[in-house]
């Protein structure tokens, strides 16, 4: 979904237009019962896994899909991730193309026939709680600790595609932390007084090829993501000297105009240019070379208390 998150959806406390946006929120009230009434299909041949949100946006899914996929292919399980394909999204799978073994196709049961059919015994989605058909073997839901669930209402008057409670009939939560400051605790608190059964895992974003970019240039940043404000953390938070930043919608596809306004602004104030790894991927080949991006991964300081919760929740599904 390509769109510039309205900033009232963060507030602390639902504002007014917030309220009245309300009565949309019935449509998705309803979506939510009528999804209920589906049967969904559990596949035997294979164990699933389905990293998602419920929080529209800036998560963090994709990274978390890709960490997931390497533990687990570390321990020898013959995993692959996977994304039901949207045009708007090519970005994402291109990411996931890049560093995992990845099947895109527009149906998620066709999907995981497709890995039945390769022999993996393990596949990982990136995105899909919300899917009517499939019953997984295990489900996580992402948030960024900072943005948590913003006024805690449903999509329009909230960034929430289910409340809160819908917790109790998930496994797990991954907590991206960007700021430090956050309260921590306050927010585990809440997701165990949901569901007392959930595991909660705090994840820490890495830039990994830092020892290639100078911090002592002056940048101008630029994205295209969910969750631009977690990007420009991670900078702050690594010492990057931001002069100026250039925000687009989610999934946005950058033309050469774009670019070349972008790279006018950064010659005529002096300043190297840095985006996302998502982000780099869309740019015209012939307009890279004056651009960086920083690679990431995420540190999940329970690592083997997670790998020993997937293991678990797999195995007792058998």
């Amino acid at each position: 979904m390509n769109l510039h998150k309205p900033k009232f959806w963060d507030f602390k406390k639902p504002s007014f237009l917030a309220y009245l946006l309300f009565p949309l929120t019935l449509f998705v009230k309803a979506n939510i019962f009528f999804s209920k009434l589906y049967t969904k299909k559990k596949f035997k041949k294979i164990k699933s896994i389905c990293i998602g949100n419920i929080y529209l946006g800036g998560t963090g899914k994709t990274p978390t899909t890709l960490k997931l996929y390497q533990l687990l292919k570390n321990l020898d399980y013959k995993v692959v991730s996977a994304k039901k394909h949207y045009f708007d999204q090519k970005d994402e799978y291109s990411l996931l193309k890049n560093k995992s073994k990845v099947i895109s196709l527009r149906n998620r049961d066709e999907i995981i026939k497709h890995a039945i059919e390769k022999n993996f015994d393990l596949i990982i989605f990136d995105d899909g709680l919300q899917e009517k058909k499939i019953d997984y073997d295990l489900k996580f839901v992402c948030f960024d600790s900072k943005n948590w669930i913003g006024n805690g209402l449903l999509i329009p008057s909230g960034p929430l595609r289910e409340e809160i409670n819908s917790l109790k009939k998930y496994d797990g939560v991954f907590l991206k932390v960007t700021n430090t400051n956050i309260d921590l605790n306050k927010i585990k608190l809440i997701i165990k007084n949901i569901n007392s059964k959930i595991e909660v895992f705090e994840s820490y974003v890495k830039i990994k090829n830092i020892e290639r970019l100078n911090l002592s240039d002056r940048y101008l940043i630029f994205s295209g993501i969910g969750n631009s404000s977690s990007f420009r953390e991670t900078l702050e938070n690594n010492n990057f000297n931001i002069i100026e930043e250039k925000i687009f919608v989610d999934h946005y596809e950058y033309n050469n105009q774009d670019i070349q306004k972008i790279l006018e602004i950064a010659k005529n104030k002096d300043l190297k240019i840095l985006t996302t790894e998502k982000d780099f991927i869309k740019i015209p080949d012939n307009l890279k070379s004056e651009i960086n991006f920083i690679e990431i991964d995420l540190e999940i300081p329970k690592k083997d208390k997670l790998i020993k919760f997937i293991k678990s929740k797999i195995d007792e599904r058998n």
